[in-house]
C-alpha cells in the first residue's frame, strides 16, 4: 500500500488527548472523526458485499438506503469458481462507491461455512479455505483497483449468528490455522485489504475485538498486515482492552467509548504509546483514502453493471440434476409449459440484514421464460402458494395445469427473512408447502424441473427422486431472471459448481452435535474435518458433493504430468493435463486439483483442494491446464511445533470435476521433515 507523505507523527504530537481518543471511534454510524484545524479529513464507510448499501439519511428513526446494483451474493459468486469474474464485480462495486463518495466498502465476508444453518452463509464463499481465500483476494483486488478500500470480515470464527455477541468458539489451534484463519491469511497476503473487521464472538474466551493473538500476533506481526482493524458494528465490549489488543477504529460512535479510554489512560491501563501507535496506523489509512478520492468518478454505468451482474449469474447458476437430459427445454418437444410458484414472478435475489441492497431493477424469471418461449410454447403460470401460506385453490389449479403440460417448472426456495444476519436458519429443508407442491406436481407430471432460490445448502431428500432436474439458482442478484431463462432454454450452458457440500440431511453435518453450543461456548469438536474433508474422509453419502455441477456438454481429461516426480518441500511442483470438450455445445469446465497425504503421523483429510481453474472450450476443442503447487499444498499445521510442517513421503495428486468425480491421479514424493524435533 502506497502511503501518503504527510508527517503523521508530527500531526499526532499536536493533537490533544481528547482529540486523539475521539479519533479512535466513529463520528456517527458511517464516518470517522475529522480534525479540520490539522487537516485530518473524515472518511466514509458503507455496507455492501454484493452491492452498495449506503444509508442516505435517517427519517423517523428509519434508514433510507440509496439505490444500487444488486450483484449475485458471495455464495453465488463462489459457485462461479472464477476469480477474474469476482475481480470484475469488485471493480464495479468500487465504481459505485466512488460515485457515491464512499471510501471503504465493508466486505468481503470470508468466514468458513461450518454449518449450513448459519444465517449469513449467503454472504460467505465456501467451506474450503483455499477457494474462499482466493475469491476474497480477487474481490479485494477489484474494489481496491478503483481507489476504494475494503474490509475483510469477520475475523475470526464467526460461523454462526446464534448468540454471536457472547458465544466463545472453542477450536483447536490446528483447525483454527488450517480452516478458519487460512482464507483470511490468503486474502491479507495476496490482496492487502485496507481494513480487517473483527467479529462479534469470543475466541477461546476472549472477544475477537480484544484478542491480541488474533489482531496483533497473527494478523499484524505474522502476516504483515499494514492496514487497520475496525470493529464490527457494536462488537467492542471494552474499548480500552480492544485498543490494547490492536483495534484501531471502533464503529459506530458510542458515547461511553471515549470516556472508557480516558479512564483507562488515567488508571495506567493504556499509555501514550498504545494511543499514538493506533493513531498512526489509522491516520495513514485516512490520508490514503482521502488521496484516492482523486480517482473518483461522478457517475457509474448502471446498465453495464447490470450486464455484469447477469454475466455473474450465468456463471453461478448450477445444474445439480438432469435426468434423461430434461434440460435444456426443447421447443420441438415441449409445447406447453406450466410455471408454478410465486418465486417465478417475484424472485428472492439476496439475503437479509446489513448486506441487503435496495435496487429498483429486478428481472422476473417468469417474464424472461415467456419471452424466450415465444409463440412456440404456451406458458401457463400458477402462483400455487402466496406469502409463504398454502392456498388450496391455487395449488389445485397448479396441479391441474401440471397434468396437461409437457413440462412443469416449479420455483421454490428460501423466502425473504429465512436467510439473514442476526439469526440462523431453523432447518435446511424448504417450507412444507413448497415441498408438498413439488411432490404433488411431480406426481402428475413426470417431466418436472425444480428451480431453487437460496443462499446455502438445501435438504432435498423428500422430493429429489421424484423430479427430473434441479437447477440451483442461488441468490442470483437483480439480473438473475434472464440468466436463468437463457440456461433453461439452452441459450447458455450452465457452468456453476457448488462451493459447499449439500448433505442428505442436517444431522449428517459434522458440526451437528455441537452447534450452536450452550449459549456461552461452541465446541468445534470436528476439528479440521469440515465440509467435504469430513464427508469424503469417512465415506458419508451426500446429496451433492463439493465442487459438483453439471453441464449440457461433456468434458474429458487426459495426460496427467507431474514435474518433478520427487521434490524438496520448498520446491515448486508443476501439474499439467489436457481437458477436451467432447460434447456438442460450448461450455466452461471447473477443474479441481486435490492433494492426498497417503501416510502421515497425524490425522489428515482424504483430500484437500489445492488448485482450481475454469476452462472455456468449444465443441471438440482441447486445452492444456497447468497448476503449480508450493510448500503450502503439502503442509499441515503441527500443533506440537506450532508451525506449518511437511512430512516426507508420497502425496497423491488428484484431478477431478468434483471432490468425488475423480478423472486423473498421480503422485509426487516430497522430502520434508519426518520428525517433530
Amino acid at each position: 500500500m502506497e502511503l501518503h507523505e504527510t508527517n503523521i507523527k508530527e500531526i499526532i504530537t499536536r493533537l490533544s488527548l481528547d482529540q486523539k481518543l475521539a479519533l479512535l471511534t466513529g463520528k456517527d454510524g458511517w464516518t470517522t472523526v475529522a480534525v479540520e484545524s490539522l487537516g485530518i479529513p473524515s472518511i466514509t464507510v458503507s455496507d455492501g458485499p454484493h452491492g452498495l448499501r449506503q444509508v442516505e439519511q435517517i427519517v423517523d428513526g428509519r434508514e433510507v438506503i440509496r439505490k444500487a446494483v444488486c450483484f449475485p451474493t458471495s455464495a453465488a459468486m463462489a459457485a462461479t469458481w472464477n476469480p477474474s469474474l469476482v475481480c470484475q464485480v469488485g471493480k464495479a462495486l468500487g465504481e459505485e462507491c466512488q460515485a457515491n463518495e464512499v471510501d471503504i466498502l465493508l466486505g468481503p465476508g470470508t468466514n468458513i461455512k461450518r454449518t449450513p444453518l448459519c444465517g449469513r452463509n449467503f454472504e460467505y464463499f465456501s467451506e474450503d479455505p483455499l477457494l474462499a481465500g482466493e475469491l476474497a483476494a480477487a474481490y479485494i483486488e477489484g474494489v481496491q483497483s478503483t481507489g476504494v478500500g475494503t474490509s475483510l470480515k469477520h475475523f475470526a470464527t464467526n460461523n454462526q449468528e446464534t448468540d454471536r455477541h457472547q458465544i466463545s468458539t472453542e477450536v483447536d489451534i490446528r483447525a483454527l490455522r488450517e480452516i478458519y484463519l487460512k482464507p483470511f491469511e490468503i486474502a491479507v497476503k495476496k490482496a492487502r485489504p485496507w481494513t480487517v473487521m473483527c467479529a462479534y464472538n469470543r475466541l477461546h474466551g476472549i472477544y475477537c475485538s480484544e484478542n491480541q493473538f488474533l489482531l496483533n500476533d497473527v494478523l499484524k506481526e505474522e502476516w504483515g498486515f499494514q492496514g487497520i482493524v475496525v470493529s464490527d458494528w457494536g462488537a467492542v465490549y471494552d474499548r480500552a482492552k480492544a485498543l490494547k489488543a490492536s483495534l484501531e477504529l471502533e464503529m459506530p460512535f458510542k458515547d461511553r467509548s471515549v470516556a472508557n479510554l480516558k479512564e483507562a489512560y488515567q488508571n495506567g491501563e493504556i499509555n501514550n504509546a498504545d494511543i499514538d501507535t493506533a493513531l498512526e496506523r489509522l491516520l495513514r489509512i485516512v490520508f490514503y483514502a482521502a488521496r484516492n478520492r482523486q480517482k473518483r468518478v461522478k457517475v457509474y454505468e448502471a446498465d453495464r453493471h447490470h450486464t455484469l451482474a447477469k454475466q455473474a449469474a450465468l456463471e453461478a447458476i448450477t445444474l445439480l440434476k438432469n435426468e434423461t437430459q430434461a434440460l435444456p427445454v426443447q421447443k420441438n418437444q415441449v409445447k406447453k409449459l406450466a410455471v408454478i410458484g410465486g418465486l417465478a414472478e417475484n424472485p428472492v435475489i439476496q439475503g437479509g440484514g446489513s448486506a441487503h441492497v435496495q435496487t429498483d431493477k429486478v428481472e422476473s424469471p417468469l417474464f424472461w421464460i415467456k419471452e424466450l418461449a415465444g409463440e412456440e410454447i404456451q406458458v401457463d403460470y400458477f402462483p400455487a402458494y402466496m406469502s409463504g401460506q398454502p392456498a388450496i385453490a391455487e395449488l389445485n389449479q397448479a396441479i391441474a395445469g401440471a397434468q396437461t403440460a409437457d413440462m412443469a417448472l416449479v420455483f421454490a426456495g428460501n423466502r425473504n427473512g429465512i436467510e439473514s444476519e442476526s439469526y440462523d436458519r431453523a432447518a435446511i429443508t424448504l417450507l412444507p408447502e413448497m415441498e408438498q407442491t413439488i411432490i404433488k406436481v411431480a406426481a402428475q407430471n413426470p417431466n418436472t424441473v425444480v428451480v431453487i432460490q437460496a443462499g446455502s445448502a438445501v435438504d432435498m431428500t423428500a422430493w429429489i427422486d421424484k423430479v427430473k432436474a434441479v437447477v440451483f439458482n442461488w441468490y442470483a442478484g437483480q439480473a438473475g431472471g434472464s440468466a436463468l431463462a437463457e440456461i433453461l432454454f439452452g441459450m447458455a450452458n450452465p457452468c456453476g459448481k457448488i462451493a459447499e457440500t449439500f448433505p442428505l440431511r442436517l444431522e449428517d453435518n459434522p458440526a451437528y452435535a455441537t452447534y450452536p453450543g450452550n449459549g456461552h461456548a461452541s465446541w468445534y469438536a470436528e476439528g479440521i474435518m469440515v465440509g467435504y474433508r469430513y464427508y469424503d474422509s469417512y465415506h458419508k453419502e451426500v446429496l451433492f458433493p463439493f465442487g459438483h455441477g453439471l453441464s449440457y456438454t461433456n468434458f474429458d481429461y487426459r495426460d496427467l504430468k507431474i514435474i518433478p516426480e520427487s521434490a524438496a518441500e520448498n520446491d515448486e511442483v508443476t501439474v499439467s493435463f489436457m481437458v477436451r470438450n467432447s460434447g456438442k455445445m460450448p461450455g466452461k469446465e471447473i477443474v479441481q486439483l486435490y492433494v492426498r497425504d497417503r501416510v502421515c503421523k497425524v490425522l489428515r483429510p482424504d483430500k484437500e483442494l489445492k488448485g482450481f481453474k475454469k476452462v472455456e472450450l468449444q465443441p471438440g476443442e482441447e486445452q492444456p491446464v497447468e497448476m503449480k503447487l508450493d510448500r503450502t499444498a503439502f503442509a499441515y499445521f503441527n500443533s506440537s511445533l506450532n508451525k506449518w510442517h511437511v512430512e516426507s513421503g508420497e502425496f497423491e495428486i488428484i484431478v477431478g470435476a468434483s471432490s468425488r468425480d475423480i478423472r486423473l491421479a498421480g503422485s509426487v514424493t516430497i522430502r520434508g521433515e519426518n520428525d517433530f524435533s
